[in-house]
């Protein structure tokens, strides 16, 4: 698998990522170990979790897994994440130095490993943007940490975290932003992806299939085992089931079709390949989800079906290459 830059840093990553959300939950260990092998043996290396997933159980899941030998750390680029989690059943944002440095001390234990390759925050908190930053100096000062960004920030939220780090020498630079970018998620587009490049940042999409719509399986209804069914994903899906997506998966499919692809793999191929992203990450459960993904290595869309999936699902995107505005008269 190829290999990119997160933005102008040294860090490179794998043109894919593998997302965690699920391990803990939906995806079991019997289903977590041979599905990391598979990317990893593909050539995959970042990883991306949080504190917050299931608890910490997916970070700990992953910490067996090395443990047991079924990758090696040296193969890995772990992302994870801190500053969010759950309380008494609520959402909690706490981005705090001492809640920040009390979540990766935990991350560390639970990985067991002695440093993370990207320490993100996780949300936009309610403590001062200069004491959050702070603690990520701290940590990559220790050595506990070897880069570090951003997840779930608007377009001035990154910008004003990306000046603040780089209006002072030795402060630890801002890495990589993590946010929602797919067909069905666009507004990234607007403010989010041109901070990141004129920040010189790497670019990490979830959910790039559009939280599992994209793949077409939700357009007769809800399939038993899929998120949309699931007590605890169910809210996660429920957006994009409405009628304003509908054609938009539908010009997807009738892609895949013309292509001998599937409706999935042409919704990823979309975001890979879109100006500004590093690495899209992937909420595969299972070895046979993935792998039609991988099998995506060698593929790129046509451009022709690029434009045509740019039109249908929000105009086209300013920031491709020949892209030349429409000017009224």
């Amino acid at each position: 698998m190829q290999r990119r830059a997160a933005g102008h840093s040294g860090l490179q990553v794998s043109r894919l990522g593998l997302g965690t959300l699920t391990w803990g939950r939906e995806t079991r260990p019997e289903d977590a170990r041979p599905l990391l092998r598979a990317f990893v043996e593909a050539g995959g290396s970042l990883v991306d979790t949080a504190a917050a997933y299931a608890a910490g159980d997916a970070e700990r899941m992953i910490g067996r897994m090395l443990r047991a030998g079924d990758v090696h750390r040296d193969d890995l680029v772990i992302a994870t994440k801190a500053g969010f989690g759950i309380r008494d059943g609520e959402r909690v944002v706490d981005t705090s130095r001492a809640a920040l440095l009390s979540d990766l001390r935990a991350s560390l234990r639970r990985l067991g490993t002695d440093h993370i390759d990207l320490w993100q925050l996780h949300a936009w908190g309610q403590a001062p943007l200069e004491e959050s930053l702070a603690a990520v100096d701290t940590a990559v000062s220790a050595g506990d940490v070897r880069y570090a960004g951003v997840c779930n920030f608007v377009g001035w939220q990154t910008a004003q975290a990306a000046t603040w780090q780089a209006a002072f020498p030795g402060r630890t630079p801002l890495t990589s932003a993590q946010v929602e970018y797919s067909l069905l998620a666009r507004r990234a587009e607007v403010e989010v992806i041109p901070a990141v490049r004129a920040f010189g940042m790497g670019l990490f999409p979830w959910s790039p299939l559009g939280r599992g719509v994209l793949t077409g399986k939700y357009r007769t209804g809800r399939p038993r085992g899929s998120r949309g069914a699931s007590q605890h994903f169910a809210w996660f899906v429920e957006p994009y089931l409405e009628t304003r997506s509908r054609a938009v998966v539908d010009a997807v499919a009738t892609a895949a079709d013309g292509l001998d692809l599937t409706p999935g793999q042409v919704a990823l191929l979309w975001v890979r390949d879109a100006p500004g992203v590093t690495a899209p990450l992937l909420g595969a459960r299972t070895v046979a989800q993935l792998q039609p993904y991988l099998d995506c290595e060698e593929l790129e869309l046509p451009a022709e079906i690029t434009a045509a999936l740019d039109d249908v699902s929000g105009g086209p995107n300013a920031m491709r290459e020949g892209y030349e505005p429409t000017l009224s008269a």
